[in-house]
């Protein structure tokens, strides 16, 4: 017989906790207040952040980039040059209602060989709102 149950890894809210607090720290150290979003594996929000200063349209696509990073379970720029007229994956950016992401700054969280959720950030430029997510993924694993 089949069997009839997975396990699935997810990520905590204490680590989700733990993802924007480091990313926050970035933020500040460079002087752009940032929108973080963190997600589960599935891509439902777990934590959201929003610093005094941060752009409103920021919102909902921190929150678009944690989703895309997790459900896809890359990081969101490398979907950037593969989503455009004439590629193969052109259109994935309407996929999910519009939610999917092809701007920098959302990658999965990854423990192990497991993605257990995704961190994005937005506000600043496609660098900072990168360099925010990785530090708040160095922060987590302690580096």
């Amino acid at each position: 017989m089949a069997e009839a149950t997975l396990t699935v890894k997810r990520l905590s809210a204490e680590g989700a906790r733990v993802l924007i607090e480091g990313a926050e720290a970035k933020a500040r150290d460079i002087g752009v207040p940032m929108c973080i979003a963190v997600v589960d594996e599935s891509g439902n929000l777990l934590a959201f952040s929003r610093m005094d200063g941060s752009k409103v349209v920021s919102i909902q696509v921190s929150q678009d980039k944690a989703f895309t990073a997790a459900v896809a379970r890359r990081p969101t720029h490398v979907y950037n040059e593969m989503c455009v007229p004439g590629q193969l994956l052109n259109g994935l950016q309407t996929s999910h209602g519009g939610r999917f992401s092809t701007a920098a700054g959302g990658f999965p969280v990854v423990v192990g060989d497991a993605v257990v959720g995704g961190i994005g950030a937005s506000s600043g430029s496609a660098e900072e709102d990168m360099a925010c997510v990785q530090a708040g993924l160095d922060h987590l694993m302690g580096t």
